[in-house]
């Protein structure tokens, strides 16, 4: 199981950021915990196309430090595709809300 972070290249306001998925959810929630990541940060379907955190490039480093794997495009595509088979994270956008919080899906992604 593992985490994964692409490269930090998006814009949003004065930040550059990148997207952060995992093979779990739990495993995704732990890592932004970790990193000290908000849970209001958690993009979820519809508005995004895949269940990820937006993490700024200082939060990426963090991840890295703690293990999380470093990625281009192509290779977070690949992940998601074979997470999305694994059937890790449900289709339906609001089957459990994370510890601590509800889902959130603020703004969306291109993922």
């Amino acid at each position: 199981m593992s985490v994964y972070v692409d490269a930090a290249v998006y814009r949003s306001g004065r930040m550059i950021m990148c997207h952060m998925i995992a093979d779990t959810p739990d495993e995704l929630h732990a890592m932004a915990d970790a990193i000290r990541v908000a849970r209001r940060w958690f993009q979820v379907p519809p508005r995004a196309s895949f269940w990820h955190y937006d993490i700024c490039k200082s939060r990426r480093a963090l991840a890295v430090e703690r293990g999380a794997i470093e990625c281009d495009r192509a290779a977070l595509v690949a992940a998601l595709r074979r997470i999305r088979t694994s059937g890790a994270f449900p289709r339906s956008v609001r089957s459990r809300p994370p510890e601590g919080g509800r889902l959130s899906a603020d703004h969306g992604s291109d993922l």
